[in-house]
C-alpha cells in the first residue's frame, strides 16, 4: 500500500494490492474487475478509518452484544435408558447396537 500526502496520511489501496490478495487467496479475477474491487476496498477501508476517529475512551471492549453464558447441564452420572426402548424404532439392530450398512 502506498502512502499519499494529505492532511493526515491515509493508506491507499492499489490495483497491485488487490492482485496480491487475489494471488494469495488463489481467486480467479477478470482484468476488468480489478478497478471495481480496488474502489470497493478503498470504500471499505475509508469506512474503517472513519470508525477509528471515534473516541472510545472509557468504553469497555464488547465481545458479544448479547449476554451469553454456558447453557449446558451439569455432567452428572445418571441411569441410562433401557436398550430395548432406545432401539425400538431402529430399522436394523444387532444385540444392543444399531446395525448400519458398511461405509467404504
Amino acid at each position: 500500500m502506498k502512502e499519499t500526502e494529505n492532511r493526515t496520511q491515509k493508506k491507499v489501496i492499489t490495483g497491485e494490492d488487490i492482485l496480491h490478495v487475489v494471488q494469495l487467496a488463489r481467486i480467479d479475477m477478470e482484468e476488468n474487475e480489478l478497478e471495481k474491487y480496488t474502489q470497493e476496498m478503498e470504500r471499505i477501508l475509508g469506512y474503517v478509518n472513519k470508525l477509528q476517529e471515534l473516541n472510545t475512551d472509557g468504553v469497555d471492549a464488547t465481545f458479544f452484544t448479547y449476554p451469553l453464558f454456558n447453557v449446558f447441564r451439569e455432567d452428572e452420572p445418571r441411569e441410562s435408558m433401557n436398550p430395548d426402548e432406545v432401539l425400538a424404532n431402529a430399522p436394523h439392530r444387532q444385540d444392543n447396537y444399531f446395525r448400519m450398512p458398511p461405509i467404504i
